[in-house]
């Protein structure tokens, strides 16, 4: 399961260049290419934040 921390080390990593990234809970993963990066990255945003389902109701005011 990810996290937000794990997204926000991931950007740090994809923002400067680096291939290597240690996540708070200890782990470490080396990247090959930046496209693995964005492709996991995308991963992790599904999971931490997913999309409506469209069960959710709107409210809206009326006066």
């Amino acid at each position: 399961m990810f996290t937000q921390a794990d997204i926000d080390e991931l950007k740090k990593a994809i923002a400067t260049g680096a291939l290597r990234v240690r996540y708070a809970d200890g782990r470490e993963v080396q990247y090959r290419t930046l496209a693995e990066m964005r492709e996991t990255l995308t991963i992790m945003q599904a999971e931490v934040t997913p999309a409506s389902s469209g069960n959710s109701r709107g409210f809206l005011a009326s006066f």
